[in-house]
């Protein structure tokens, strides 16, 4: 059963599930949906709690005796199963799906997994996963959606703040929702309920903005300049490798040029989104490029691509982060 994030809570107050499986993009909802469940088991009974990390060497068979054994203390418990890797390997395969075909009605099961591509999302153990309890799966925040998300985190502690203040923070914690959390937290404690001025947000707040190269490959598919300029910079200061900057544009420039030749032959988007490994963190920001360029163009920022890649080698003169903002502008004005 697929549980939407923004569920949970409701969810949690009518029932309580045999087995939840939390796998997604951020750190900080895949922590906040753990607690929820286990705060809703312990209000249920679970008194006890089994934590399992199936790293290298792990025994598999411990998560299959807490299955099948009692709580200590005669009541209900909590087995959970952390899979940093994502990967069981096939023991790990086979123990999970003979733990999912006899679940103990006594405990509550709880897996928390790094996001999963396609392969492992088909996998076998995977299903007996799904098909034995929730899963909710977690989607970073696009930097579009995250003043919204912002906005309702400072609701919860009774404080509003004006479209410019949330664009304000957001650019504070680029690509960082751990920080922004922090940051809502801290004018929780530094500024009354009601509404958050500009100034009192720049007195308090840090900056504690983590680029990635995500964000900047989201930004110039956006054609925000501005963004693009500063994330560019960020990674810079930050002594990101130019080589994996100009993969990731590189990437993403190749796939939008594919779909844009695929709707010209009056392919569905759908189809070509499956084709090209654009899943649900990636739709909206290629939706918008598909609108806003031209092939040509996307063409000749891969031309200009390869160029950086020889003045990155040292093949050609030039400035690799020089090369990289030209790249942006010349996109954006279709040259």
């Amino acid at each position: 059963m697929q549980l939407r994030a923004e569920n949970l809570e409701a969810h949690l107050k009518k029932s309580l599930g045999p087995l939840y499986v939390v796998h997604g993009d951020e750190a900080l909802l895949a922590l906040e949906a753990a607690d929820a469940i286990r705060a809703a088991a312990r209000a249920k009974g679970h008194a006890e709690r089994e934590l399992f990390i199936a790293e290298r060497g792990f025994d598999w068979g411990e998560l299959l005796h807490a299955g099948l054994s009692r709580s200590l203390f005669g009541g209900s418990k909590i087995v959970e199963l952390r899979i940093p890797t994502g990967k069981p390997g096939t023991e790990g395969a086979r123990a999970i799906e003979r733990y999912c075909s006899d679940l103990n009605p006594e405990c509550l099961t709880l897996v928390s997994l790094p996001r999963l591509d396609k392969t492992g999302q088909n996998s076998a153990w995977f299903s007996a996963l799904s098909s034995s309890g929730a899963v909710i799966d977690l989607y970073k925040v696009e930097r579009t959606r995250l003043p919204d998300w912002i906005g309702q985190r400072l609701a919860r502690g009774g404080q509003r703040a004006s479209r410019e203040v949330l664009e304000f923070l957001s650019d504070r914690v680029e690509g960082n929702l751990l920080a922004a959390h922090q940051e809502v937290q801290k004018l929780a404690l530094l500024l009354p309920p009601g509404e958050v001025s500009l100034e009192d947000v720049e007195a308090a707040v840090s900056n504690v903005a983590r680029y990635d190269v995500q964000g900047l490959a989201e930004a110039l598919l956006a054609g925000d300049m501005a963004r693009y300029a500063r994330v560019l910079e960020g990674l810079r200061g930050e002594g990101e490798a130019p080589t994996f900057i100009l993969w990731a544009v590189s990437e993403d420039l190749r796939a939008l040029s594919r779909i844009l030749a695929g709707t010209s032959a009056g392919r569905p988007v759908d189809q070509l989104f499956r084709e090209n490994r654009i899943w649900r963190n990636k739709e909206a920001p290629m939706k918008a490029a598909l609108r806003r360029f031209r092939r040509e163009a996307v063409d000749a920022a891969l031309s200009h691509a390869a160029t950086i890649d020889r003045v990155i080698k040292g093949i050609a003169r030039g400035n690799a982060w020089d090369e990289f903002l030209k790249l942006g502008l010349e996109l954006k004005h279709g040259r």
